[in-house]
Formats: C-alpha cells, structure tokens, sequence
C-alpha cells in the first residue's frame, strides 16, 4: 500500500516537472533520489513557482498561451467602443433636455434674459409685475401649439387631468402694520389650489378666471405661488443618428418665492424629464438594421465578459486551492500557521478588479440593449456602469505594465508613495475644510455667491479679495491666499533669485571666486 501510494506521489511529481517520460531507469532512479516528503515539497515549489510568474514567463515555461492576457485587451477594445457609442447616444438625450429647459424658461418666464441671475431664473419686485407674470405664464400655456418651435402637446398632470395646477401658500390670517411696528400674525400655513384647462382656456369667457378671488394676492401673508403642468414631446434628431425617436413627459413647476418678504420675489423654474415608452412609433428606413447591428455588438461584448469572468475565477479558485496546500504543508513540516501577510499573496487584486468590470459591464450591456430597444430609460444608471466598467479595465492594464522594467519602477514607486500621498490630501483637506466653514461663516453672508455656492467659495473670494469687509476678512483672505502662491518674497530673496537666473553670472563664477564670495559672506 505505501508502495502504491510513493508510486502516485511519484507520478504527481513527475507531472509538476513538466511530464518527462517514465522510462523504468527513470523511476528507479527517482525513487531512491527523493523521499516522498521531498517531491511533495518539490511539486509545491514548482506550482508555487509557476503561479507567481507573469504571462510571459508562463509561455516561456510550459509555452501556454496567455489566453487572459488577449482577452483582456480586445475586451478593453470592446467595452470603450460600446462606451463611445452609448456616450454619443447619451450626449443627444442629455441635449434634448437642457436645450427644452432654456426653451421652457424663454416660452413661459415673461422678460427672461437668457441667463439666470443666480440659483433662481429672475425676480419681480412689484405686485403688478407678479400678477403679469403669473397671467403671462398661463395665456402662453394656452397658446403654446400656436407659438411653440418644438413638438410639445398636453400632458395629464398627477390629478390625472390636462391643465395647469396654480397654488397658493399664505399664513392663515394676520395684520401687518410696518409704520407702527405693529405684527399680529397666525403663522399656520395655508395651501389653496385652482385648475385650469384647456377648455376653461379656450371658452368664450375665457379672461374670468383673471377676475377670480383666487388671484387677490395679500402679499403681506403670502409665502409662495406654485404654477406646475406636464408637457410631452418627441426627440427627433436621433432619427438623424440612426436611431429611434425618444419620447419624453416634462413636468414643470414654476414658483414665486416670497418667504423672505423682502420686497423682491424669485422666481424659480424647474422642469423633470421623464423617458416614457413611445405608442404607435413607426420609423422606415436604416434606423431599424443599424439597431440590430449595435445589438449585436453588445451580444459579443457580453460573451466575451462572461469569459473573462470565467476565466478570472477560475484563476481565484485555482488560487485558493494553492494556499491551501501550501498551509498544509507548512503546518505539517513547520509545525506553525502561515500569517495573514502570506495567504494574501495568493489573493490577486488584479482578477477581482476584472471580475468587478465584468459584471458590471454585462449588466450595463444588458441594460444598454433594453435601452435600445426602448423598454428601460435608465440612461443614468447605464452610464454609471459602463463608464466604471471601463475605467476598471483600463486600470487593470496597469497589472500587464508591470512585467517591463521601465514601468515596473515607476508602478512600485507609486505604490510606496501612496501612502504618504494619502496623508498629505487628508492634512491638506483639513485646512480646506476649516477655510471653508470659517470664510462661509464669516464672509459669505456678504457675498450672494459665496452664500449659494460653496464648491466655488475661493475662487469667489479671491474677487472680493480688494474690498473687504471688515479687517478680519482680510487678514483671513490674505492667509488663504498665501497657502495657495506662498508668502510674497522678501527684498533679500528677490535678489538672491534674479542671481541664480542669470546665464551670464553662472558662466562667469568659478571655483576662486566662489570661495571669495563666501569669504565676503562671512566678513
């Protein structure tokens, strides 16, 4: 039985070497030259070995051909063509939706400019200018399929009813005398709401509702007034891309903001569009074959993810089934556990990190394909697939960068300063965060930009860096502003610089006139 057993092992490592031929002179040979414990320990070493090799060695060894490796770079091919064409697809929804928004503001918003004056469209600052504006925006509701560039209709709003929805929030009741200082206020909030159809619009009397009480605005208790209405329409220029029309449900709601009652009320326009499913769509022409072409495509970038994550775990499951031999035998000849450090080493980050793409870039292909075929309106979340899936697997192209000395260098140099590089971001970051609470405080009270728009807090400071507000505000901007340029330069160092730059003194110094310019130094 032992001889039986000796004789396996003995084939076992036979196998690791590489497959010689098991002639009896061989055998004999072996078997007297290394004990069992020794050619299991050698077989362990050759697999060791052989797993810790790259791609290239590998070839060179057993002269297998790195399968991964030219998978790996015609699915990176694959998977950044099938980004830019979702990209550009991507690219006319997205313009679809800003360039219907600036439509909306233009149709609906009564003396817009073109710009917004800051997070909100415009403002009005008298009662006259609120009630035309509200009047405008309904009269160009009722008008809108005769003066309109786009191809927009009616659409049902929540109520499930065509119109538009005009709300109105007030405190419940109230007197307010400003000459007297006189407030006696009930600070319960009301919400009264009145509908508007296209029927009421178009009726003879159709100038009524304007006589409403509904529209006697008490702007000493009124809060807000919210005009909101839904609109559908069709996105053409695809077709002119070969694609399918998108059509879409914009729901828009137009509020004027008077909780401040400062005297100016804003006016914010904000709209939502939706995706929905097209009926009756009817499109003759290449629309439909260049469809069926990029569905195919997508087909074959799935198929070629989906062996790649074979392969990749395959690979992991190979791994683990090393390590496990490995701590075996450590054990039972060492008579002590392998640390965590070294079963690690058997973990390579690179397959995970493909396994990650390759599942995310088969659910963005799927989801891409349902998208095509106008099931799913999910761009967002498509996007954030496909374009993490990808950078993933230009990532991983790092791993194969590594096997030539000259990258290999500034890849371990990366890695050893990473760490460091980390530290310096979350000092640096504190001190980021403490100008920013501390300015936001301190100084953007008095500036409107700064107020709103934190992320671009410096940049709108440095503009106010020549009028201060008070002298905290400019020692505190001047701090800033020399973590960024550094403190300015001192007489001394001016001088001492325009010398290092000059051609003509470098050329003209030598070694004994150095030494007299640093005895001169000293005395």
């Amino acid at each position: 039985e032992k001889g039986t057993i000796g004789f396996t092992r003995l084939i076992l490592w036979s196998l690791c070497r590489g497959g010689f031929k098991w002639t009896p002179h061989f055998l004999a040979s072996t078997m007297m030259a290394h004990p069992e414990s020794d050619l299991m320990e050698e077989c362990l070493k050759e697999d060791l070995k052989f797993y810790f090799m790259n791609p290239c060695e590998k070839y060179r060894a057993r002269h297998q051909i790195p399968w991964k490796l030219g998978l790996q770079i015609l699915k990176i091919v694959m998977v950044t063509t099938q980004l830019v064409l979702f990209g550009l697809n991507n690219q006319l929804v997205v313009s679809f939706k800003e360039d219907n928004t600036v439509a909306f503001k233009h149709l609906f918003l009564k003396g817009y400019s073109g710009v917004d004056e800051d997070d909100y469209s415009c403002s009005v600052y008298t009662q006259e200018d609120v009630y035309e504006s509200m009047f405008f925006i309904i009269n160009q509701y009722h008008r809108l399929k005769n003066i309109s560039l786009g191809m927009l209709g009616y659409e049902e709003n929540e109520d499930d009813r065509i119109g538009l929805r005009v709300c109105k929030q007030h405190y419940k009741k109230g007197t307010v005398l400003p000459s007297n200082y006189t407030l006696n206020i009930d600070s319960e909030v009301e919400i009264d709401c009145i509908h508007l159809d296209p029927q009421v619009l178009n009726s003879e009397n159709s100038g009524h509702w304007m006589n409403s009480s509904f529209f006697s605005l008490e702007f000493y208790r009124l809060l807000q007034v919210e005009i909101s209405f839904n609109l559908k329409g069709i996105d053409l220029q695809t077709i002119h891309a070969r694609e399918l029309p998108d059509c879409y449900v914009f729901h828009n709601i137009i509020t004027f903001d008077n909780k401040a009652h400062s005297g100016r009320i804003k006016i914010y326009f904000d709209t939502e569009a939706n995706i929905q499913e097209c009926k009756g769509l009817h499109v003759s022409g290449s629309s439909q074959k260049n469809t069926q072409y990029i569905l195919m495509f997508d087909v074959f970038v799935i198929v070629s993810c989906v062996t790649s994550l074979i392969l990749c775990t395959r690979s992991i499951v190979l791994a683990l089934r090393l390590q496990k031999r490995f701590t075996r035998f450590f054990l039972e000849k060492y008579k002590r556990r392998v640390n965590d450090a070294d079963r690690w080493e058997f973990i390579n980050g690179w397959y995970i990190l493909v396994i990650i793409s390759d599942l995310m870039t088969i659910t963005g292909s799927i989801l891409k394909m349902e998208i095509k075929e106008k099931n799913l309106t999910n761009y967002d979340l498509c996007s954030i697939l496909l374009g993490t899936s990808t950078l993933f697997a230009w990532v991983g192209v790092i791993r194969y960068l590594g096997y030539f000395q000259t990258y290999n260098v500034l890849i371990l140099t990366m890695q050893a300063s990473l760490p460091k590089v980390l530290r310096f971001c979350a000092c640096a970051g504190m001190i980021y965060l403490g100008y920013t609470f501390c300015g936001w405080i301190v100084i953007g009270p008095y500036h409107e930009k700064v107020r709103y728009r934190a992320p671009s807090l410096f940049h709108q400071w440095s503009k106010y860096l020549e009028v201060p507000s008070f002298p905290f505000s400019l020692g505190f901007l001047f701090s800033f502003k020399y973590q960024q340029n550094g403190f300015p330069l001192t007489d001394l160092q001016e001088f001492l610089k325009e010398c290092s730059g000059s051609e003509e003194y470098q050329k003209q110094v030598t070694t004994p006139m150095t030494f007299l310019c640093c005895c001169r130094r000293w005395v």
